[in-house]
């Protein structure tokens, strides 16, 4: 298989052996811009997915750099849990000069974690599924980069785990910004007193988790990462072909409760 092109906003495409037909495009009102879900960037896509003209993979290892200038800290190594925050985890490690270390492998043999019926499985499902490769973080500071913190309870046993195996300290870094809103547009996320952010805990949320300190992303640090190549494109384009920088748009809804539609309740 190759990569042909993207379908656009409101696109309906007709493929066949032969050829892609566009059969229409349902236009937006003059001057909205798109609101392209940031959290694909974030979570949702596989890596090697290309939107907007840009591969997955490549923009959280940008979110793994900005998170680095953000949020910075003493310590010895870097890793994650495997595998969906690898790309931010490499690009934190780069910006910040320290050495990528894998500190879990995962346990093939251990089924999905959230579809257990309660959290209580789920957080013995969670410590089953990681084995602990202890010789490359006993008595060293470990920074784990995840790609975001939804309620809060797979990541406590996960730190748990690495402390009782000898890590020294683990700080915890998060690159996305906290989910505090729920989507209207399609995707499942949980009611609003679920989510970590809006909890009380979530003031003193290293101590909840047991990390020795906890940062995400800013939603200004999200958005420059996702639109940053995008801009350089634009800017770099022959002038006849160029849409004005303005027009970028990306729905931040779930992080900041600005839809980009008006709700109708």
């Amino acid at each position: 298989s190759r990569y042909y092109r993207e379908v656009l906003p409101g696109e309906i495409v007709k493929i066949s052996r032969h050829d892609v037909q566009t059969l229409d495009v349902v236009r937006r009102h003059e001057g909205d811009p798109s609101a392209f879900c940031i959290f694909e960037y974030v979570y949702f896509a596989r890596p090697d997915s290309i939107f907007e003209g840009q591969m997955v993979y490549s923009v959280r290892r940008r979110c793994g750099q900005q998170l680095a200038i953000e949020a910075p800290v003493e310590a010895d190594l870097v890793s994650t849990v495997p595998e969906s925050a690898t790309p931010a985890a490499l690009g934190y490690a780069q910006k910040c000069g320290l050495p990528y270390v894998e500190v879990l492998c995962k346990n093939r043999y251990v089924g999905r974690t959230f579809i257990q019926p309660n959290m209580r499985l789920r957080q013995l499902g969670v410590a089953k599924k990681f084995g602990v490769l202890s010789d490359n973080f006993k008595g060293k500071r470990v920074v784990i980069i995840d790609d975001s913190i939804v309620r809060g309870n797979t990541i406590s046993p996960i730190i748990k785990l690495l402390r009782e195996s000898g890590a020294k300290e683990v700080h915890i870094r998060v690159a996305s910004p906290p989910i505090r809103f729920p989507c209207y547009m399609g995707i499942n996320i949980p009611t609003k007193e679920e989510l970590i952010a809006n909890r009380p805990e979530f003031y003193d949320l290293a101590n909840y988790i047991g990390a020795d300190s906890v940062v995400y992303l800013s939603v200004e640090g999200l958005v420059s990462s996702v639109q940053e190549s995008i801009k350089a494109r634009q800017e770099n384009s022959p002038i006849g072909q160029k849409s004005p920088i303005g027009k970028i748009g990306h729905c931040t809804a779930c992080l900041t409760g600005d839809y980009p539609v008006e709700l109708e309740w």
